[in-house]
């Protein structure tokens, strides 16, 4: 854990909380589309901090392949998700 600084692991962690949050009120506002297209980069923030929890280890250096995967997978389910809002029909 003396990757990072208290304060550092603070934004870290409220950020995955705040991402957690978000999605859980975006799906109850029937945006289930965009909640599911939130996932991957909630699992890339959580990859990111397990691999700061164990004080970067070599042996977990896997974790950063995937946490980058995730981010581009987050990246473009977002990209399509934010697509498919903008094209949706408006309600009448």
């Amino acid at each position: 854990m003396h990757a990072l600084s208290l304060g550092t692991w603070w934004i870290h962690v409220a950020s995955v909380i705040e991402w957690s949050v978000a999605i859980v009120l975006i799906q109850k506002r029937g945006l289930t589309g965009l909640a599911l297209a939130m996932i991957p980069a909630l699992i890339s923030a959580m990859a990111a901090c397990t691999w700061h929890l164990y004080d970067n280890s070599e042996t977990l250096r896997p974790l950063v392949t995937l946490q980058a995967a995730l981010t581009l997978t987050g990246n473009i389910a977002l990209a399509w998700a934010a697509w498919q809002l903008l094209n949706r029909p408006a309600p009448e």
